[in-house]
């Protein structure tokens, strides 16, 4: 008997082929107008036809207004995010929404070797599948530990006692190693 397997979507086949792409030496002013232009959330910084970094609107956030740095008067390498975490054109959409979950990010430049090929972001993932990223970010919130510090993490997801949809799901602790993931109504019920 002969099983057919569904092939896995690569990352190729959904990432955006022409990446925005800037110079470690550019202002932060003259990013912005890249991004602006080209109405994406990042620009990839290459020197020596490598990419070495990216400036994301959080970048911006955090290392200019935060910080009430000129524009104008910054350039790119001192506030793009780096290393840069990348990831390959043939690994799978599943694996990149992982990595992405995990180290919280929005976007993965896509690379073979040091050439950069591409971008894969949140948004091509989403209209792929809108549920695929939702799922990987419960997974992310199941394998993560969370600060204790911080209280319980909620996450979206099922109850395992009701299995009703909720956006209010905490980690309980139960019979089994890991407990069980609740909503409110039943965490009230079964653990007052």
């Amino acid at each position: 008997m002969v099983v057919n397997r569904v092939r896995d979507i690569y990352v190729e086949d959904i990432m955006t082929k022409v990446p925005v792409i800037g110079s470690p030496d550019l202002k932060v002013r003259d990013i912005a107008t890249l991004m602006r232009s080209w109405k994406v959330g990042s620009v990839i910084i290459v020197e020596n036809d490598r990419p070495v970094g990216i400036v994301t609107e959080r970048d911006f956030v955090e290392k200019i207004v935060a910080e009430d740095r000129l524009p104008s008067a910054v350039r790119a390498r001192e506030i793009m995010s780096h290393p840069l975490v990348t990831i390959g054109p043939k690994d799978s959409v599943v694996d990149a929404s992982k990595k992405m979950a995990q180290l919280q990010l929005r976007r993965l430049p896509v690379v073979v070797g040091d050439q950069l090929i591409g971008m894969l972001t949140e948004n091509d993932i989403t209209r792929l599948s809108p549920s695929l990223l939702e799922i990987t970010r419960e997974w992310r919130g199941i394998n993560t530990y969370g600060d204790t510090e911080r209280g319980p993490m909620s996450m979206a997801g099922y109850c395992e006692n009701c299995e009703n949809y909720s956006y209010d799901l905490r980690q309980t602790e139960g019979a089994s190693e890991r407990g069980s993931l609740l909503c409110a109504e039943c965490r009230e019920i079964l653990h007052p």
